[in-house]
């Protein structure tokens, strides 16, 4: 379409990158009003326009309006925002807030793994007896058993920090118990993917490789670590600090491209950069990796856009909604029902104890990082991704709602307490 016409092809992806940042504007705006998390507003407008639009003009105008080259485009720049986004939510990955007894934390993440493992491996299971390849896929089934489930315990730390921070529960037992748990699960999460990655080459020999690859990533993020936290390096960031953002946002997006080239997950690459990057306030590459960061939040909705064109587009009629039902019934359950199950073994109260297994079933961006991570590397099919990714959605606006009802529940018990008495002061 655009043979020998560069401009035009700039001009195309720089108009379509002005209509998606439009449109997530729109997204927070709406997700505003309804008193959700912004993501969630950017995640649906980016899922649904490609698919809305392609039903609307039909399958030969929507390839004239987003030809190969625009689409190609739109994909890198979805893939450099997710990789510098990443950055951040390593940094709130790294730590939680402290204080808490040992032995409840303890519990509140036993509680909320295990069993939504256990379910996430239930729903693998069903759709194995399904035989249906549309669904199964070709991956291993160690590794498509083992993905589901992790999918199922997946908490989204960063999102459930500004839920907890929009309620007034920050300083808490409620707020400080289930960030600290969340920040535990995707820890354990991200190991237990690294896993189901290297189960799904399928061969001792692939399996060999990831691991060969992951070991080395691990020791090139060290080095890198080390050499940033050296007196000279943190001068030189605190003396030029734009341009030490444009090479952690190069190096950020070079190492995630160069990794998947690779074999390795992007996603993964872009955790390991960002545990490279030195954290703390008094740190100056803290400062940088944040202001990179701003840049990731305002080109990842394209991300979203782009999976909703390649992925979800033409996926929705070939889901069955049994399965959609049932990836969200088994993954809410799991969540809030372990996570109350732990918090009440911990020694928590019943109120208490539902607030954080309500908390813990927040899934936003991290959810649907994993996802892709699985679509890319051929263990979800398209509609096992769109399950798992409408149960993300779900299992996320539901948060809020909830929350609400507790509190109205808690005041009608006892009426003389106010709206925030029901979180209990550290």
């Amino acid at each position: 379409m655009y043979s020998g016409s560069a401009v035009l092809v700039v001009a195309h992806v720089l108009g379509c990158l002005a209509g998606v940042l439009a449109l997530a504007w729109l997204g927070r705006a709406a997700a505003r009003r309804l008193r959700q998390p912004e993501v969630i507003g950017e995640v649906t407008a980016g899922l649904l326009i490609g698919p809305v639009v392609h039903a609307v003009v039909g399958g030969d105008a929507f390839d004239r309006l987003l030809p190969g080259e625009v689409l190609t485009a739109l994909k890198f720049a979805g893939e450099a925002g997710l990789a510098l986004v990443l950055m951040r939510l390593t940094h709130e990955l790294r730590g939680g807030p402290g204080g808490l007894a040992r032995r409840t934390v303890s519990w509140v993440v036993f509680g909320a793994l295990v069993p939504s493992l256990l379910l996430g491996a239930l729903l693998a299971g069903c759709v194995v007896a399904m035989s249906d390849s549309r669904l199964r896929g070709s991956a291993p089934t160690a590794a498509f058993v083992l993905f589901v489930a992790v999918a199922l315990s997946i908490t989204a730390a960063p999102v459930l920090a500004r839920i907890v921070a929009d309620r007034g529960l920050t300083t808490t037992s409620v707020g400080r118990l289930a960030l600290t748990g969340a920040v535990a699960l995707d820890a354990v999460g991200w190991l237990l993917l690294s896993t189901a990655i290297g189960l799904g080459t399928g061969s001792a020999a692939g399996l060999l490789r990831v691991a060969a690859i992951m070991v080395a990533a691990v020791m090139a993020a060290i080095l890198l670590r080390f050499v940033l936290r050296t007196e000279w390096a943190g001068a030189w960031a605190t003396r030029f600090p734009r341009l030490g953002a444009v090479a952690v946002a190069a190096a950020a997006v070079g190492s995630t491209q160069a990794a998947e080239r690779l074999g390795l997950s992007m996603i993964l690459a872009g955790v390991l950069f960002g545990l490279a990057i030195p954290a703390g306030d008094s740190s100056p590459w803290a400062a940088v990796a944040a202001r990179v960061s701003g840049l990731g939040r305002l080109l990842v909705p394209v991300f979203f856009v782009v999976t909703g064109v390649t992925v979800v587009a033409g996926t929705a009629a070939s889901t069955p909604w049994v399965l959609l039902i049932l990836t969200t019934v088994l993954a809410v359950t799991g969540k809030i029902g372990g996570g109350y199950l732990g918090a009440r073994l911990g020694g928590e109260s019943r109120y208490v104890a539902a607030q954080v297994g309500v908390l813990l079933n927040t899934r936003g961006l991290t959810e649907l990082i994993v996802l892709q991570m699985g679509y890319s590397a051929g263990i979800l099919t398209a509609p096992m991704f769109l399950a798992l990714t409408v149960m993300a959605v779900i299992a996320t606006v539901m948060t809020g709602p909830l929350l609400d009802l507790l509190d109205r529940i808690r005041r009608i018990r006892r009426p003389d307490t106010g709206r925030r008495t029901a979180a209990v002061p550290a």
